[in-house]
This record gives C-alpha cells, structure tokens and sequence, in this order.
C-alpha cells in the first residue's frame, strides 16, 4: 500500500525486520502472526493457530512455519530462517529484496536470475492458510521444496520432543494430513498441483528459539516435528497454492482460484480510515453463528467484558455503520457474561461500561426510547448489584459512593501483577469507578418512568454522589482528582483514570476542576501514542516497556501510554472546546499511521513507551486502540461538520 513503506535495504537486518510483525485473522479465531520475513521470535507466532472446541475453543498452533528451498541445476537455496540460541540457521532472509503488505503480504526474494516470491493469506471464513509461490524469473526449470515444521500446542505453551506424538500421516489430495495428538483437529497440507509429490522424512527439530521470548527472560526453545517435504516443479513464469486446512482437506484444483477470491474480497487499501476499518473486521470473531470481540492478536482473548464494551462501538457502529452486529455482540456478551454483570468480576468498573456502549449507540443514531426498552432492565439490574450484601468485591456506601476492596486483588482495569502482587491495588474508593457509576444511575433515572419507586430511590444516590464526588477526590493544591481514595485519604499519583469524570455524559465535577484536571493531564500525561499511566515526575514512573517480566509489569500500569484512553481524552476536550479542537485531533491520530510499517504492519498496538519516540509494545492489534482511533475520527467528522 501506498502508505507502509519499507527500506528495502535493511530487510535483510534482522533488527529491523524481526521487529516487523505481520498479523492474519479471520472470523473463525484462526490467525496467522510471524515476522515480515517468516523467522518467528514469539511462542504465538505461526502460519496457522485455530480455535480448538475440544479443548474449550482456545487457540492452538498447528503449523508453526513452512521452510521453502529451491535447487537449481544441481544448487540449492534454503529461503528459510530459524533462530537456535544466538545462531540463525538457515539464513534466507539475505535473498529478500522486498516487501509489500497490501492486499496481503508479499515477499519478494532474489537469488542470481531467479526472482521468486511468496503471497501469504488466510482465508477469512475457515480454518486455513493459502501461501501462493510464483517463479518471477529463472534461467531453467527450478525445484521447489516445501518443509512444514508441526507444533500441534497451545499458543501460550511450548512442546518438546515426546514418544506421544503420532508421526504418522494419511494421504489426501495433493498432499498429506497430519494429527500429532487426541483431540485436535486434523492438519490437511495440500498442494494446488497434481505433479507434486509428498516425502516422508519425519525429524525433530531441536532447540528453535523464539528471540522475544528469551529477550523478555521466559522459556524460549521447543522442538517441531517435520514430517518430511513436499516437492514440485516450476518454469519461469508458474505459480502454485500452498494450503495447510484445519478440519477436512478441500478440492485441492481450486486452491488457485480460492487464493485469488480471498484476495479479491479483502480488496486494495486507499486510506487510513480502510486500514481501521480492515482491523476492525479482523476483530470480531463469528464462530457458531454468535459474533464475539477479540480483545487482541496473538494472544488476548475473546469475549472480554471490559474490552468488548469499551471497543464495540468503534468496531460496529463507528467502522461499519451496523447497528445490527453492534446489538448481535452485545446481546452474546450480556448472555455469556451474567455473573459478571450482576454479581462478581475483578474489574468492578466493567459491567457500568455497558452504560457508555449504549450511550455511544444513541449518539450515533440509535433510538434513545428503543434502546432503554430492550436494555434498561439489564442497566438497572447492573446499578442494583452494587448495592450492600450482593457483590463482595465491591458495594455502595452510606456517601452513595462505590468502595471496592479485595485483598491483593486489583479490582481495575490497572490489573498487572508482579509474583503474585497487584502493582496497582487501589482498593478504596476509585475514581473512574465511581464516575461510571454516576453516570449510570443518570442516565438510567432520564429514562425510567418519574415518580417510580425505583426512580425515587435512585434520585437519592444520585443526590448523594453529586454532593460527596467532588468533596472526596478533588485537591485544590494539586489540581487534580485523586486516583482513589482510601482509609489513610486522598492518593494522589497523578493517573489518566480521572479522566473518565470530566468526559463523560454526566460528569459531577465543576467545570472548573474539569478545566483544571485537563491542564494537567495535557502537562504530564498525553503522548502522540496515548495517555500515560502515571506523570513522569513520580518516582515509580517507568517510561519505557522493556526487560524482564517484572521490568515490564512495572512500566505496564507505571508509565506505559495507551491508545485507548485518548477516546476520553478527546471526548473531555471536544466538550470544552468544541470544533476548534479538530486539528488536535487530527494531529494526535497521525502519529499511529506513521507507526504502521512497524512492530505489527498494518496494525494497531496495545501500548506504547511512555517516552519518546514512544516505541509500540503489547498485543500487535488491539479492539480498544483500533476503536478509539475510530471513535476519534468520528467525533472529528461530528465536529468538523458543526
């Protein structure tokens, strides 16, 4: 695409392109994530991870990568690249010569007169991968040579050599299938040529060694069976399908013509807004007939409360217009999250989130009087669990306020941990908890029928929160809300939580406090990439994500700048300033289009380094950080338009 660039020249540098990071998903839940030059370094990298039903419909790797050779007279050329300790072996990313990600990605290698290249895609609707090889050019008839590395495990998990595993295959059409353990779906690995020939030549390869991993202090080295390799023989000018299928082989004739449809669909990429748009579609998942959210690829979930409320509205309504997925992901995620809604979650704040989903969809378009009757019951048993002696995790107090306590438990979105300990419990009173809960009994009491019984005890609360919130969190002196407040008072770290209580629909704050905490949080806390964590000035500011498993979870919540808090940000900020805030807006957008070429291409990070140059770190693409991008550039053409 026009607007992902490559230097060319450093592709064949391993520091460059192993940080570049290509990521597939389609609706089933299958994915396939590697490096632009197909070395993985992370244990979630693979051709092809799908969704297994047997084992609770978590994803599982089946093909971890696929090693291409070709001999010609009589000299061959390994393209592949596998990292074993400190040495890579072989090496044939220095044949690359080029790059390209749209529609799918490209890559492009160069070894004397021959020029060959390879086109990844993943079919959208199935469990299967379609890798199309085409000889460009070559002085003589080349052999290609196809070697499938299998790990059949958990995406989260590394195998080893093992006398389990079933080394045996079947035949099928063009190819061979492959199912190592009970359980797991069969792995069909079918060429689209009927002149190709499978080998049987089963080997463990040892000590493949994931870099990310070891860089990070975690396990890093796994064995993968290679059951043999496929072979076949191209002219100049040729092509051929590769596809590797979980579940029942396919008519391997038309593996051509399948590549070239899933192509086709996927279509070209004009915009930034399409790139949104592409990443929104990849996250909502359909499998079952029910449509979920993914939460982020490779390796969050799906189906998350938290993420799923605070990113639908971005993914169906903001980047495709449907208010009839919007409905069809929320009525799946109250059906499946009942308990969490109404009677115990760790993150107590995620089930008043439904209230800012529903609000997103009246001001997009929605009927305000429709949505209350289909939703307002599920609102209202919400607001009613957080009443004394149903939730033991959090519950109302006399002032009207919310306490949420749990011992050793972080009980919000803050949730990282360090050997079992919360790095940040903020257990007490908590402010953006609290925000939501008041804008919640709000808009509840703005639709439910005045003079009720239920209308007439919630005014009260209502009456309470406006006449204690204030009080309770804001502090003059420092000129921001407290980030909770607790038995021993006011804890002031300066956190973008705050920011949930002056952006909201129904804010309890002064307009005074909510121009003063915006001064602050745009002194000390708003990135091009995000909103920090924590203000650089505190001691236990971490601005960079980097070092070992308790390095990073230390700069997670201590510094890191996400994405998806910039949605309320702006909010906050287009409420104050109206349209003159437009070109800021604009500006703070741009800067995730020029990180597009990097860490995940053509995706959208989790987070990002708190200091500059604010490298991209977590999850390669992210539900939150893709919707608020989304929400953003709504809120932008809302404005503009005014």
């Amino acid at each position: 695409m026009a607007f992902l660039t490559f230097n060319k020249s450093e592709l064949v540098n391993l520091e460059y392109s192993l940080s570049r990071e290509i990521i597939l998903a389609g609706k089933t839940g299958a994915y396939c994530n590697t490096s632009i030059v197909t070395c993985n370094t992370r244990r979630y990298h693979g051709l092809l991870a799908v969704p297994v039903e047997q084992f609770g419909g978590a994803q599982y790797l089946l093909l971890s990568s696929l090693d291409e050779s070709l001999t010609l007279r009589g000299k061959r050329f390994n393209l592949g690249i596998h990292c074993y300790g400190d040495i890579y072996e072989p090496r044939g990313h220095k044949y690359i010569v080029d790059f390209d990600a749209d529609p799918v990605p490209c890559v492009t290698y160069k070894i004397g007169e021959i020029v060959f290249r390879k086109r990844i895609a993943l079919s959208p609707d199935s469990n299967q991968v379609l890798i199309h090889y085409e000889l460009v050019n070559a002085p003589a008839k080349v052999k290609l040579e196809l070697k499938p590395f299998l790990a059949f495990r958990s995406n989260h998990a590394l195998t080893q050599e093992n006398a389990s595993a079933k080394t045996g295959f079947l035949p099928v059409q063009n190819g061979a299938a492959f199912c190592l353990y009970d359980g797991f779906p069969q792995l069909n690995l079918q060429l689209s040529t009927a002149t190709s020939a499978f080998k049987y030549n089963p080997v463990w390869y040892k000590g493949v060694t994931y870099s990310d991993e070891m860089r990070r202090g975690f396990d890093c080295r796994e064995d993968l069976w290679v059951p043999g390799t496929f072979e076949a023989e191209l002219g100049s000018g040729d092509s051929i399908v590769f596809s590797a299928t979980a579940g029942e082989p396919v008519n391997a004739t038309s593996l051509k013509r399948r590549f070239g449809a899933v192509v086709d669909k996927i279509g070209p990429i004009t915009s930034f807004r399409d790139q949104l748009v592409r990443q929104a579609d990849s996250l909502i998942r359909e499998d079952g007939g029910r449509k979920r959210i993914v939460a982020g690829y490779s390796w969050l979930l799906t189906g998350l409360l938290r993420e799923t409320l605070g990113s639908i509205a971005g993914l169906a309504l903001y980047a495709k217009d449907s208010a009839k997925e919007f409905e069809e992901i929320l009525d799946n995620l109250i059906a499946d999250n009942q308990e969490r809604l109404t009677k115990r979650t760790t993150q107590v704040e995620s089930p008043l989130y439904l209230v800012v989903a529903l609000q997103q969809y009246i001001a997009w378009g929605a009927q305000d009087k429709a949505v209350w009757a289909k939703y307002g019951p599920v609102v209202k048993a919400i607001i009613e669990s957080y009443l004394p002696g149903v939730r033991q995790e959090v519950a109302m107090q006399p002032n009207g306020l919310l306490w949420a306590q749990m011992d050793g438990v972080a009980l919000s979105w803050m949730n990282a941990y360090i050997n079992g300990r919360a790095v940040t419990e903020r257990a007490g009173y908590q402010v953006e908890t609290n925000a939501m809960w008041y804008n919640a009994i709000c808009w509840a009491l703005a639709h439910e029928k005045k003079g009720s019984a239920w209308a007439k005890k919630w005014t009260t609360v209502k009456e309470l929160i406006e006449d204690n919130f204030q009080p309770l969190f804001w502090n003059a002196d420092m000129g921001f809300l407290a980030d909770y407040v607790d038995g021993s008072g006011q804890h002031l770290e300066l956190r973008p939580n705050q920011l949930w209580a002056v952006s909201l629909d129904y804010c309890c704050v002064s307009d005074e406090v909510i121009s003063e905490v915006m001064r602050v949080v745009n002194a000390e806390l708003l990135t091009r990439r995000g909103v920090r964590t924590l203000s650089p000035r505190d001691v236990r500011y971490k601005g960079v994500y980097e070092g070992n498993q308790l390095q990073r979870d230390e700069a997670y919540m201590n510094g890191c700048a996400w994405p998806f808090l910039l949605a309320q940000y702006c909010y906050a900020s287009f409420n104050m300033m109206g349209s003159s805030f437009v070109k800021r807006a604009e500006w703070l957008t741009e800067g995730f289009y020029e990180d597009l070429s990097k860490h995940g291409v053509g995706a959208f990070s989790e987070l990002y380094d708190g200091d500059p140059p604010h490298e991209a770190h977590g999850a390669i693409s992210s539900a939150m950080t893709v919707a608020a991008l989304l929400n953003i550039n709504w809120l932008i053409e809302k404005y503009r338009e005014e």
